[in-house]
């Protein structure tokens, strides 16, 4: 028993069942070949019923849930939202197998929107039970073991539909058997006692103590902020200053010497302070977005995260239109899991560049944005489906480059709930743009455009970005240059006045 008490202590044992769930529930063998399946004689829909009907429920679901979902997350600490996500995937794959008709579709997207507003609950539950030197380790099994998974399950189901060993309903009764799995693990989770926002006395208690250390030996800084960032140990002695304060003022009495309350700490801690966590939550989204250099970043990622999603949910409807055979699909979940690899490759090998990407960062992501949408172009009016693989295969890797820079350069000066906020601030924003680009363009109820007509659309969005950005990164490196020629310049010294020193 003391050796089953100290594994489930350990830092290893809520991070492998989170790594576990977030394995089996991302192989989804069919998801390459949904257009497919639901155009198929399985359930005998239109292409258009599906693009301009069912998908745009899942962007509207998406938008209304975010908001109560991300305040949820943190009020319900992470697992309850955790195992409600892999609740909601289980219906939504249930209802995919055994559901026919349009309105029933839309409900299976209402749900998977649900399913998708609910991963920030996966993204922020390791860090409420790791400490603070073990998040980049836990970031990064969390993160690459769901990569893992999404490609497991694209090769998975190209051998499936290759080889014929499984019918599209069979492969989805086999998809429910693998969420089986993941919703066993998590229900297996540990349950955090602290979260970023409305338990965060937990969180204070701790920094005010193992994490004042960590800190000061140096240990915690090196890892939360692997970038070099200017965060001083002055303002982690005030963070924790104002952690005790917080404490004494809404405890009053019955703290020890440290500041700590003994007992009952945390009885009223999610009604009390509700109010002063939506204030504090302004307070720092104002203070977040009053730095120039992260809000300009951020609206790329906000706009560029709007453009790949729309690319990424309708383009095996373009695949479909480039090459309308019974067979146009057979590749699919290969070049599925050859871009989730190689977008895996170019996210990985920016951490090896010597970059000062404060300087060139911008104009990268305008050029390379740019690149993007010439791939999008190509996409669109190729007719040859393995230029239209390629091109997406290019797109998606130049995309996950480009975030991957994005993410990093926003959290390099930020704290984590600070990153927690500005990370949900700029998935609203894309959301928002997606939302108002699903209802113009795509849904039924707006223009209703077909497939090739969107994929202009999304090409020319990308254009855009490209002009604004690599305009902006031009005058970012002009004005870093011309500050640096004004620092370098001699300094100008009057003459001596013989006039004055004549005596």
């Amino acid at each position: 028993m003391e050796a089953v008490k100290k594994l489930r202590e350990d830092w290893r044992y809520p991070t492998t069942l989170l790594c576990i769930y977030g394995f089996f529930s991302t192989v989804k063998p069919l998801e390459p070949f949904l257009i497919p399946y639901l155009t198929g004689p399985d359930k005998n829909l239109t292409t258009e019923q599906v693009n301009n009907q069912i998908f745009p429920v899942w962007t509207y679901s998406y938008l209304s849930v975010l908001v109560p979902v991300f305040l949820l997350t943190d009020w319900l600490r992470y697992k309850p939202v955790v195992v409600f996500q892999c609740v909601s995937l289980f219906v939504t794959t249930a209802m995919l197998r055994w559901m026919y008709s349009v309105p029933a579709m839309q409900a299976m997207q209402f749900f998977y929107g649900v399913v998708t507003a609910s991963e920030v609950a996966y993204f922020s539950y390791i860090y409420s039970m790791v400490d603070l030197k073990r998040y980049r380790k836990a970031t990064s099994y969390s993160r690459s073991v769901q990569l893992l998974g999404y490609t497991v399950g694209s090769v998975l189901g190209q051998l499936l539909v290759s080889f014929d060993l499984m019918s599209y309903d069979n492969i989805v009764v086999f998809t429910l058997v693998l969420t089986a799995i993941a919703l066993l693990t998590s229900c297996l989770l540990p349950m955090p006692q602290q979260s970023m926002f409305f338990h965060r006395k937990h969180t204070g208690q701790k920094t005010a103590t193992e994490g004042a250390e960590g800190h000061v030996d140096g240990t915690g800084d090196a890892t939360e902020h692997p970038s070099g960032s200017k965060v001083s140990e002055e303002r982690l002695r005030v963070e924790n200053a104002e952690a005790r304060g917080e404490m004494e003022d809404e405890a009053g009495t019955g703290l020890d010497e440290k500041g700590l309350k003994v007992e009952d700490l945390g009885e009223s801690v999610g009604t009390n302070t509700c109010g002063k966590v939506l204030c504090q939550l302004w307070r720092d989204f104002r203070q977040c977005y009053s730095s120039r250099q992260l809000l300009y970043w951020s609206m790329w990622w906000a706009m560029a995260t709007c453009g790949y999603n729309q690319t990424v949910n309708y383009v095996q409807v373009l695949w479909e239109h480039v090459q309308p055979s019974q067979n146009f699909s057979i590749y699919n979940g290969g070049v599925e899991a050859v871009s989730n690899l190689f977008g895996a490759a170019t996210a990985y090998g920016i951490g090896f560049t010597e970059v000062r990407w404060e300087q060139w960062g911008e104009l990268a992501l305008g050029g390379f944005s740019g690149l993007g949408s010439a791939a999008l172009f190509l996409m669109t009016f190729t007719g040859n489906i393995w230029i239209c693989y390629i091109s997406y295969v290019v797109f998606k890797g130049l995309y996950m480059l480009l975030i991957t820079i994005a993410m990093f350069q926003i959290a390099a000066d930020l704290t984590m709930e600070r990153y927690a906020l500005v990370f949900g601030a700029n998935s609203f924003g894309a959301l928002a743009l997606q939302t108002i680009i699903t209802s113009v363009v795509v849904d039924s109820r707006g223009l209703g455009l077909g497939i090739i007509p969107q994929f202009t659309i999304y090409a020319s969005y990308f254009s855009f970005i490209a002009v604004v950005f690599s305009l902006r990164g031009l005058f970012t490196i002009w004005t870093a240059r011309r500050r640096s020629k004004d620092s370098m310049a001699p300094e100008k010294t009057e003459p001596p006045d013989s006039v004055e020193h004549k005596f």
